[in-house]
């Protein structure tokens, strides 16, 4: 009797196990564990992988058949399935959930078109050279502190943990994207191969720029989703088959089938493009050291600034800290507008949106390059407040926050869409508005008429510029959507500090250091001139984050921030998830929720906007309790999903940052 255990894409939670199917005389050469299939279940032909082959069933009754062989190609690898299994009873969703993310769809020309096995020309000349010769530790790694001996251990074949704090302002060939390359290839000198995972496209290119140089044409492939099915999928193929050992791609790139894996990196951990808004709503650092702690490899987690996730990782001792501590000099020198002097020499401008102080130092280092604005928000007016008494505008219809989306356009509601015909303020009856926030289309005209004959370079959503060149310039941009500039910024304005600061949320203060040091990052270091000004920073207390940007120590900001955490039991120093559903299923997990672990705490319920009937709750326990919490919500799940229960409820685990 030849038997496959089959793991069926039904969609449902309550079916997340593996099923008892026949294999045909005429499949058994290709029904083989890790293969595509499609099976009949509850009527239907589903998709789902072979798990593995017996011959002796453990069902009793009649046994179905697998109906067809979608591809002999064993897509589905023991590693990615131990991963799934790992990643599913962490985040309280189902191996298939992660599945869906880990295997791209199948593209049949792909498969015939590529070969079967690398062609033996791809053991030629531009291969690096053997384990067996003696690697030195490359400059841009011999320059952090620790970073020598971390990438010798690694070329050496060992799998050490790092969390790397990486220098700003340095050039090409010794910037962060050649770093990650060359830690690429003394992986690559043991044998071994990597996976890569940088937040966009943007960073996507660096790296392979990066790579291709270090490692020569050919070594490597980039995943990601703007590649198109076949092209996607032949990159796929290609790790998956072992022409090539090194992945570079966004998100998805995490779960890349790489042989003999000896490395995984990621960079900038903080950046929310590195979440999974599907389910299981996982996070790619997550899955990163899951694979690791799965494959026994090394692990490198790469940022001008660390989160409070690495920072909890090298506080519990299992990862270690490389570089950090700069010399100041290395970094661009930090004012902050508004400090000191300036109050008493520019007055009422020094508090401007664009403060004199800033104004000056643009004025200056035009006169060398280009000049970098980072502004918060996008479009024009994207917040207004009334004239009188400052209280944000509400739409009349429904409370929605009021923004003027051109100079030549009426004032919008941002939810409804709607222009209403008066404004009356319900606080003090005042009909006029003000800006709330200004934009990064409004901040472009006003630098525009500030510094005539300039160029004005926007960049952010609808079009973002990827580089630019030495030559002054202005260039205005949102939070990430900042380009390279050859040889760096000669300036960079951070503007609207308060507005990076004054949202309510977990990580605002953590989120407005990253997004301060990612474009502070790009200018020239201070032994070269290079200035920050950061604008509109409050002034009436000491603020960690702004302390933080003016010493250059995001080390000390991310420790202080992880001790707060853990006097509050906050993430990510307890285990904590976002729970949304029903109003009437709330009290049922509340009950399964304090039954598998009574010291558990649950907070809430809420309402959710826009959602009458759901409610939110945050579950927060001992990180020792978290997997019998995680056990109990996805048991509440299963058993929504057996009833046939309309909008089941959805379970986010780890990542509550809300406040």
């Amino acid at each position: 009797m030849r038997v496959a255990q089959v793991l069926v894409d039904s969609g449902l939670v309550h079916l997340d196990r593996p099923f008892e199917y026949l294999v045909p005389e005429s499949l058994d050469e290709t029904a083989q564990p890790g293969a595509r299939v499609k099976v009949r279940f509850a009527g239907r032909d589903l998709p789902g992988y072979v798990l593995e082959r017996t011959d002796v069933a453990e069902h009793t009754g009649r046994l179905a058949e697998i109906r067809t062989v979608v591809s002999p190609e064993r897509v589905l690898t023991p590693p990615v399935l131990e991963l799934a299994h790992r990643l599913s009873r962490r985040q309280a969703g189902t191996v298939m959930d992660v599945l869906r993310l880990a295997i791209p769809p199948r593209h049949a020309r792909a498969e015939k078109a590529l070969p079967e096995h690398p062609p033996s020309g791809d053991e030629g000349e531009d291969r690096p050279p053997s384990p067996e010769v003696a690697a030195e530790p490359p400059e841009v790694w011999a320059g952090y502190r620790a970073g020598a001996a971390w990438w010798s251990r690694l070329a050496a074949g060992e799998s050490p943990r790092a969390a790397w704090l990486a220098a700003p302002g340095r050039p090409s060939g010794t910037d962060w994207p050649r770093a990650i390359a060359e830690a690429a290839r003394a992986a690559w000198l043991s044998g071994r191969g990597s996976v890569i995972v940088v937040p966009d496209l943007r960073d996507v290119a660096r790296v392979d720029a990066a790579l291709a140089e270090v490692l020569g044409a050919g070594q490597h492939v980039r995943l990601t989703a703007d590649q198109g099915p076949q092209a996607r999928y032949t990159a796929w193929l290609k790790v998956l088959r072992g022409h090539v050992r090194v992945v570079v791609g966004t998100r998805a790139a995490a779960y890349a089938p790489v042989q003999e894996l000896g490395l995984v990196a990621w960079w900038d951990d903080g950046d929310d493009l590195h979440l999974e808004p599907r389910s299981p709503y996982v996070h790619v650092r997550d899955v990163l050291v899951t694979r690791a702690d799965v494959e026994g490899a090394a692990l490198l987690a790469g940022g001008l600034t660390m989160s409070t996730d690495v920072a909890a990782l090298v506080d519990a001792g299992g990862v270690h800290l490389v570089g950090g501590g700069a010399s100041r000099r290395e970094a661009p020198r930090v004012l902050v507008a508004g400090e000191g002097a300036d109050e008493e020499r520019d007055g009422p401008g020094a508090r401007a949106h664009i403060p004199s102080s800033a104004h000056r130092a643009a004025s200056r280092a035009l006169e060398e390059g280009p000049v970098l604005l980072q502004v918060p928000r996008r479009g024009y007016l994207p917040a207004m407040s009334c004239a009188s008494c400052r209280a944000p505008a509400r739409c009349p219809e429904c409370r929605g926050p009021l923004a003027l989306p051109a100079p030549d356009r009426a004032p919008e509601c941002g939810w409804c869409g709607r222009a209403p015909r008066g404004f009356v303020c319900p606080h003090c009856d005042g009909d006029r508005l003000r800006a709330g926030v200004i934009g990064a289309r409004r901040t472009a005209e006003e630098i525009g008429r500030s510094f005539p004959g300039t160029r004005v370079i926007t960049s952010g959503a609808g079009e973002v510029h990827e580089s630019v060149g030495p030559e002054p310039a202005i260039v205005v941009a949102t939070p990430g959507a900042e380009p390279v500039a050859e040889g760096g910024y000669a300036a960079a304005l951070l503007l609207d500090a308060w507005a990076s600061l004054d949202r309510p949320d977990l990580r605002a203060g953590e989120e407005a250091v990253r997004r301060w040091f990612a474009a502070a990052g790009l200018t020239r270091p201070w032994t070269d001139g290079g200035t920050v000004v950061l604008c509109g920073a409050p002034s009436h207390v000491t603020i960690p984050a702004v302390e933080a940007l003016v010493r250059w120590d995001p080390q000390w900001f991310a420790a202080r921030e992880l001790a707060e955490r853990a006097e509050l039991s906050l993430p990510p120093t307890s285990w904590a998830a976002e729970v949304v559903t029903d109003r009437k299923r709330v009290e049922a997990i509340d009950h399964a929720v304090r039954a598998a672990a009574p010291d558990a705490t649950l907070l809430g319920p809420l309402p959710v906007p826009g959602a009458e009937e759901r409610r939110r709750l945050v579950v927060t326990a001992p990180f020792a309790a978290g997997a019998v919490v995680a056990a109990a919500l996805k048991d509440v799940r299963a058993g929504e999903s057996a009833r046939k229960a309309r909008d089941l409820t959805s379970v986010k685990v780890g990542q509550l940052t809300v406040g």
